[in-house]
């Protein structure tokens, strides 16, 4: 990871599937995010996506160059053009500076109508070292001697 490096852009087609389900999600339940006829009344051409899903997404772009170890320290953004319906956000980044495992990214998101989303993150990368634990991926590996205890889907309602 160095300055000027370039993050590769991800494309996210905005559904409206997904601006409800963001706005869901992050408990918005402002009409302009989920009732079409609501927002055009509200000088909206349709529904759209509210901030708290622009922000988990340029988190999940970050954090899917960065890989599952990568934390973030900070996220700054500003809105610009509404993502509505049927348009595809394109997310590009670019490290701006880097101060040991620690990143700030330079992040645009635009859409068909223009910029809708800028700002900067800031990323720790943990670097891996020789005595690092690995994550258990397996029963054995969660107590070393002992088993998982059996889960009773019944007891949750699940089909068994």
């Amino acid at each position: 990871m160095r300055a000027g490096d370039v993050l590769p852009p991800l494309e996210i087609e905005i559904t409206r599937t997904l601006i409800v389900a963001g706005a869901i999600a992050s408990r918005d339940y402002q009409d302009v995010h989920h009732d079409a006829e609501l927002a055009r009344a509200k000088g909206s051409p349709d529904i759209f996506m509210n901030i708290l899903t622009t922000n988990g997404l340029v988190g999940r772009y970050v954090t899917d160059h960065f890989g599952p170890f990568a934390v973030l320290r900070k996220v700054a953004i500003r809105l610009g053009a509404p993502n509505h319906p049927g348009d595809t956000m394109v997310l590009t980044g670019s490290i701006e500076e880097v101060d040991g495992d620690t990143a700030t990214v330079r992040i645009l998101g635009a859409n068909g109508v223009g910029r809708h989303v800028m700002g900067t993150v800031t990323v720790t990368v943990p670097t891996p070292t020789p005595t690092s634990t690995p994550i258990p991926t397996t029963e054995a590996a969660v107590a070393p001697g002992r088993a998982l205890a059996p889960v009773d889907a019944s007891a949750e309602g699940g089909a068994g």
